[in-house]
């Protein structure tokens, strides 16, 4: 799987493109840089997607995922989504601006009745495919059902989660959860939301040939955090400055020179 002009693709032609023509909006000046994973809510990935199409509807998302792994592509990735809503996160306000939204097809919270697990809409499951959790946002912590992921549905996101990375530099992932927690529970205790952050965004340096690098661009901008709405916090670095790695977040490497920031790895080569 890859991306070609902001649209994934495969050999298997099997993800399935539907037009949302109600968003037309590009990301500007770079802004995109995140990730925000939903559950639909819904009853099957194929409704849920169709229904984010509707042209008379304030919501829609990037990707839709299907419990059997499907793939359903709404918006290109260049293309700004109505999936975040009033949100805030990390400083910023309103992060349709700055994400991509993809959809896990899942009902959300279930109800027990007696020893059936319900969703809204009527559906049963089976016990085995029942997480019981708090909300992590619930102040009460009172247990609740969820209906797990499927591992098929998780492994594909994840592969697009990093296609993503790549392509766009993106540096954060979250849930709806996390930038709107007044008013969402999504993607809820059910998603491995810790460990998939852990697993894509924060890696080691086992696998490098090298902990020092050499500024392979006319001049680096060296920023305080890993992203670029992050202060500079010195001049830029010219070409050839030899620089320690410290760390590695997405795209992104943690330095030193003697100053500690952040640059853009694709601008430093391993020595």
């Amino acid at each position: 799987m890859r991306i070609k002009n902001h649209l994934l693709t495969n050999n298997k032609n099997n993800i399935i493109y539907l037009s949302c023509l109600k968003n037309y909006k590009k990301f500007e000046n770079n802004n995109l840089d995140t990730i925000v994973i939903h559950f639909t809510g819904g009853n099957n990935a194929k409704s849920s997607a169709y229904y984010l199409t509707k042209p008379d509807l304030a919501a829609s998302a990037h990707i839709v995922i299907g419990r059997d792994g499907s793939i359903y592509q709404l918006v290109p990735f260049d293309t700004i989504a109505w999936h975040a809503g009033k949100s805030y996160y990390n400083g910023r306000i309103k992060l349709n601006n700055y994400s991509i939204g993809i959809e896990l097809d899942n009902p959300g919270e279930l109800i027990k009745i007696d020893d059936v697990y319900q969703s809204y809409f009527g559906e049963t499951y089976d016990e085995k495919d029942v997480l019981c959790s708090p909300h992590k946002n619930d102040k009460l912590h009172k247990e609740r059902y969820w209906l797990k992921y499927t591992d098929k549905q998780l492994q594909v996101c994840e592969d697009i989660c990093n296609l993503l990375i790549k392509e766009y530099d993106i540096t954060t992932i979250v849930g709806h959860d996390d930038i709107a927690p007044d008013r969402k529970i999504d993607p809820g205790p059910a998603f491995p939301m810790k460990n998939f952050k852990h697993k894509l965004l924060n890696k080691n340096l086992s696998h490098l040939q090298s902990d020092i690098g050499i500024v392979n661009t006319t001049f680096l901008n060296i920023y305080s955090g890993p992203n670029k709405s992050y202060s500079d916090v010195a001049d830029p670095l010219v070409m050839g400055t030899e620089v320690k790695i410290l760390e590695e977040f997405g795209v992104w490497y943690k330095i030193e020179v003697p100053i500690i920031g952040w640059v853009n790895k694709k601008d430093v080569i391993l020595k």
